[in-house]
């Protein structure tokens, strides 16, 4: 794989994540009825994320013990992520 190819995926993860972490924090600062908006975009975010991650373990880009350190801290995110938006919905 070329370098420009990994970069490239790189990067993209970068701005998955980081557009996550955006929505996230618009979503803490956000009032009651516009939260739900915000965490719904950060759970989609979060798993093109980790579908990216998924890619860069199947081409064999990087150690596989990183990916699957990254792949667990992301299912915590998202467990957290989905209860937050359980308790924003009930409301």
């Amino acid at each position: 794989m070329t370098k420009h190819r990994r970069y490239g995926l790189g990067l993209s993860l970068e701005t998955s994540t980081l557009s996550c972490l955006d929505n996230l924090i618009m979503a803490k600062n956000a009032p009651k009825p516009l939260k739900s908006g915000y965490l719904i975009k950060a759970s989609s975010q979060l798993e093109i994320a980790s579908l990216k991650l998924r890619l860069i373990l199947e081409l064999a880009l990087v150690n596989e013990t990183k990916i699957f350190q990254t792949q667990s801290k992301f299912a915590e995110i998202g467990r957290m992520l989905g209860g937050w938006l359980k308790s924003v919905q009930s409301q």
